[in-house]
Order: structure tokens, then C-alpha cells, then sequence
């Protein structure tokens, strides 16, 4: 590799990372405001009874091996604990094309979504939780690197559907999916049927622009599909099918609540031309019973 193989590749890296400090800053200055109206369990993690073997992964490390239980058989085993279960909070930030857009001064609606998930990340640390993000980090950590670790992979992963419908988790883990949970209600319906099954809990959140509601245009407009694999729609009077898509997106958003209620996990909605700080807030006071059972 030359050296200026190695620089543009190390340009390009900087140029990647740049978003994730201003993301990380901004979610810590909202978890410190929001941390002020909450009180976290901040005791150490009590409960260290054997919970369940499961098997290694490689993020895991060679220190997590239960060599007693792992020379029994051909595969690596790792020993958790009930607190290690119990704390375990699993966080998923949308990556799909929609998310990537923004109306004029208003954050991409994945930044705000990470942004959301990394405040509250933040709060949870604080109170002792343990986490990861979902189909990124692997187990769930306690502790600042938890947080880093966690908070790197909701600002620059992928956040992949898959990391959702293949969740390798811990049973009875707590998960915080944001989204603008465009795909079909009947398909986040399977995806939490799933994680249901598998004895986990979580909260929705969805992440929407305020043109996406408003429907604010008006004369010839020219509407591009994110992902770029259709042609784009160009309406002449774009007013003119402003009640028609009014109609459309509140059935979408109503076929959404039922879903959420039929799986149990609470659905919070927040637009980004308001404070963050309102939907961490929401986050963390849905949490709230939970970690107040186990408190």
C-alpha cells in the first residue's frame, strides 16, 4: 500500500468519523438536562446468580470464556449472570435511505434518531444499565466504554433490518428500536412478533421530517425516492394531492399504533423541528417500570 493510498484512505476515515463527536456532544448536553428531572438506580450490579450459558462471540474476548463449560464440547461458551440479563438494554437507529433526509435546516432524521439513542444511552449508563446496539456492538457493556462503544455504532453503523429480524439477545433484554418505520405495519408486526418470542420488551420510536406530515409543497414539484431505485414523481400542482396523501399517512400512522399495541411495546413519535430532548425524556420515563422492578 503507498503512502498516499494510506492518506486518502485516512482522509476519507476522518471525513466518516467527523459527524460522531458533534452527535455524541450534542446527546450528552441533552441527557445531562433531561438527567436532572430522573433518578437513575445507581447501585452495582446485585443478582449474580447463574443465569445461562450461551455461546461466544468474537467481540465478546477471550476473557468472557467459561473454559470449564467450553472443554465439555467442540464450541466456546460464555457464563452470564441474572444481572447481566436483567440490564441488558439493546438500542437500533434506522440506516434505510429514508432516514437520510431532511427538510431545509432541520437534522437528518437518522442524526436525530442517533442522537436520541445515544442521550439515552447516556442516562442508562448513568443508572447502572448495560448497553449495546443492536446487531452492531455485540453483548451488552456497562460503563463509559459501553457507552463509546455503543454510541460510535448508532452515529456511523449501518443499522441493517436484519440486525432486527436476526437480534441474537439475551433473554428478557429491553429494546429501543428508532425509526420512521416506513416498511408496512404488517412487517415491523412479524419483526416484534420475534423479538416477543424471545422473551424481550422494547419501545418504538419514530422518527419523522415535517414535510413528511405537513405535506407542505405546493406548485411543480419533483419528488425523488431516497434509495434512487424508482423514477422520479413530478406533479404539476402538488397542492392538489396534499389531502389524499394527508389521508395516506394517517392511515399508515394508525395501522403503526395498532401494531405497537397488539405487540405491547409503546410506540412514541417525535418530529425533528422539535427538541430531543422531549422524545429522550419519553424514552426514559417508558423505561422507567422496568428498571424500577429491578431496582
Amino acid at each position: 500500500m503507498t503512502v498516499r493510498h494510506t492518506q486518502t484512505l485516512r482522509r476519507a476515515a476522518e471525513q466518516a468519523a467527523a459527524p460522531f463527536p458533534a452527535l455524541l456532544a450534542e446527546a450528552e448536553r441533552i441527557a445531562a438536562s433531561v438527567a436532572l428531572g430522573t433518578h437513575g438506580r445507581r447501585t452495582p450490579g446485585h443478582g449474580e446468580t447463574f443465569w445461562e450459558y450461551r455461546r461466544h462471540r468474537t467481540e465478546d474476548g477471550a476473557q468472557a470464556v467459561d473454559w470449564r463449560r467450553s472443554a465439555r464440547g467442540q464450541h466456546l461458551f460464555v457464563r452470564e449472570t441474572e444481572w447481566e440479563a436483567a440490564n441488558a438494554v439493546y438500542l437500533w437507529r434506522d440506516g434505510s435511505p429514508g432516514m437520510a433526509v431532511s427538510s431545509k435546516s432541520l437534522p437528518l432524521k437518522k442524526d436525530r434518531a442517533a442522537v436520541c439513542l445515544m442521550a439515552l444511552a447516556s442516562l442508562l449508563v448513568r443508572g447502572g444499565e448495560r448497553i449495546a446496539a443492536l446487531g452492531e456492538t455485540g453483548r451488552a457493556r456497562a460503563g463509559r466504554s459501553g457507552l463509546d462503544i455503543a454510541a460510535r455504532a448508532l452515529a456511523e453503523g449501518t443499522g441493517a433490518a436484519r440486525s432486527v429480524e436476526q437480534a441474537d439477545i439475551v433473554r428478557h433484554a429491553r429494546i429501543v428500536l428508532a425509526s420512521d418505520f416506513l416498511d408496512p405495519p404488517e412487517t415491523w408486526g412479524s419483526r416484534l412478533a420475534r423479538l416477543n418470542a424471545s422473551g424481550a420488551s422494547g419501545i418504538l420510536l419514530r422518527i419523522i421530517d415535517p414535510a413528511e406530515e405537513d405535506f407542505p409543497f405546493a406548485g411543480r414539484t419533483r419528488f425523488a425516492e431516497p434509495s434512487g431505485r424508482s423514477a422520479p414523481l413530478v406533479l404539476g400542482r402538488a397542492e392538489d394531492a396534499r389531502d389524499s396523501y394527508r389521508q395516506v399517512w394517517a392511515e399508515h400512522g394508525g395501522g403503526l399504533a395498532a401494531m405497537a399495541r397488539k405487540a405491547g411495546w409503546p410506540l412514541l413519535t417525535h418530529r425533528t423541528d422539535r427538541p430531543a430532548g422531549t422524545a429522550v425524556l419519553a424514552l426514559h420515563q417508558a423505561l422507567a417500570p422496568s428498571i424500577m422492578e429491578r431496582g
